[in-house]
């Protein structure tokens, strides 16, 4: 399969399989985070032990010092859990043109974590926020018990900071199920009604992804023995529209102990950029694998990346002009937030 998602792009266009030039830089501190997700690619959990200590974060500030212009986008497991995370933070400052935090919401209710909505606006940072659904049922399934109601007390909080206004808050939608991601402006307008209409909350827009078939989602569809299916139906579902805008194209993952790798997808699967010596590049060596015509590491979970209106960890990448989401599927979304 990984042959076929590299056949399918080359027939788009061959340049899809390389990179073309570093835009942005996605830090991952680490497989540690307050919540266990049935559908997490990292396998992320209390439990975690993979955490980017300030030796790399330090290596990967200087880089940003001498390379203005990028966007940083720090993730986790659940990024705010690293200890240095504050340190990582102050250290950036004015060192991006825009940064993003990718948070689960839940964790600024934890014992000592309050004080983060505040930091996040004194920081000026991009909230890309994970809510799976505007229903607490959906949520829970793949969360756990509680988790809405907190998520929500955080948005209300975030909202009182600016956000959703004049500071960016953007929601993150994953189905509930083993399928693909529905219209995103079908979805974003029933997030935009529910949220407001039941809690008061408002927000800038709405990121729809795939589930990508790595780690406890992974784990699940082989449970089930509908893995191999669910690799089919991506593959069946690839739309060449959104091929020409995957993020590997333009982003560069940073692991947690200073590995790079094409996406954090990749990082999920073990699947570094390498020399042909078979080391691992890392931050100290970014210029090896950010020239323009560099090949991109494949897999066949890339295809949840440009199935449907395509998604990948900057979201959707189409609005719902595509063809692929049919009117039918569409209205399929609205309420249960399933998708096809």
């Amino acid at each position: 399969m990984t042959e076929l998602f590299r056949t399918k792009l080359v027939a788009v266009d061959s340049r899809f399989t390389t990179f073309t030039s570093l835009k942005t830089l996605q830090v991952n501190l680490g497989d540690l985070c307050n919540l266990s997700c049935a559908h997490c690619h990292h396998n992320a959990s209390p439990r975690g032990v993979r955490i980017m200590g300030r030796d790399v974060m330090n290596r990967i500030v200087a880089f940003l010092k001498h390379n203005p212009g990028l966007t940083l986008d720090i993730t986790g497991g659940c990024p705010e859990m690293n200890l240095c995370f504050r340190y990582f933070v102050e250290a950036t400052a004015g060192l991006a043109v825009r940064r993003i935090v990718r948070s689960n919401l839940a964790i600024a209710l934890e014992a000592g974590m309050e004080w983060l909505p505040d930091f996040y606006r004194e920081q000026e940072l991009v909230v890309m926020a994970s809510l799976p659904c505007y229903e607490a049922d959906n949520v829970e399934r793949q969360r756990g018990d509680g988790v809405f109601n907190r998520s929500i007390e955080v948005l209300r909080r975030l909202n009182k900071q600016g956000y959703g206004r004049d500071r960016e808050l953007h929601l993150v939608h994953n189905p509930g199920n083993g399928s693909v991601a529905g219209s995103r402006d079908v979805l974003e307008k029933h997030y935009r009604t529910e949220l407001q209409q039941q809690f008061g909350i408002s927000f800038n827009s709405l990121h729809c992804m795939n589930n990508t078939p790595i780690g406890r989602f992974r784990d699940h569809l082989e449970r089930k023995g509908t893995y191999q299916h669910y690799i089919e139906h991506l593959a069946e579902k690839f739309n060449p529209e959104a091929a020409e805008q995957i993020m590997c194209r333009t982003l560069i993952s940073v692991g947690w102990d200073g590995g790079l790798y094409n996406c954090d997808f990749n990082l999920a699967a073990g699947l570094p950029l390498q020399r042909p010596d078979g080391s691992t590049v890392t931050i100290d060596s970014i210029a090896e694998v950010t020239r323009s015509g560099s090949a991109i590491r494949m897999a066949e979970h890339c295809f949840s990346c440009t199935a449907g209106q395509g998604s990948g960890c900057g979201g959707t990448a189409l609005r719902c002009d595509t063809t692929i989401v049919t009117a039918q599927h569409s209205e399929q979304s609205v309420g249960a937030c399933l998708q096809q």
